[in-house]
């Protein structure tokens, strides 16, 4: 295509003709040189750039095992409290326990 427009563009140079001729003929040449070095802009704004499934299945997988980390760390912490919560009851039977052991004891005296 650029060798197209190099020879139009000779051409055209070449010609003495009628100057009013030479002068619409180097604006269309001009035209056609900015089009073609220009690249088409899009309406939005933004860059189109093409879809990159690559980085989406990345952060999609990223998501998951950090979701999944998320969850075994819920758990673990729901089962250490819940070991809390046994050894408490445990602790306090033990403690009503004896507590009901001293009074007999301290009766009996």
């Amino acid at each position: 295509m650029s060798e197209a427009l190099d020879k139009a563009e000779a051409a055209v140079r070449e010609a003495s003709g009628n100057t009013d001729i030479l002068q619409v003929a180097m604006a269309a040449l001009d035209l056609a040189k900015a089009a073609q070095q220009q690249a088409p802009a899009s309406a939005c704004g933004h860059d189109h750039s093409r879809f990159d499934a690559r980085k989406w299945w990345t952060i999609g997988g990223l998501v998951i095992v950090g979701g999944c980390v998320a969850c075994f760390l819920a758990l673990a912490f729901a089962m250490a409290m819940v070991a809390v919560a046994i050894g408490g009851t445990c602790g306090t039977v033990c403690l009503l326990v004896l507590r009901g052991m001293w009074r007999e004891a301290q009766r009996g005296r």
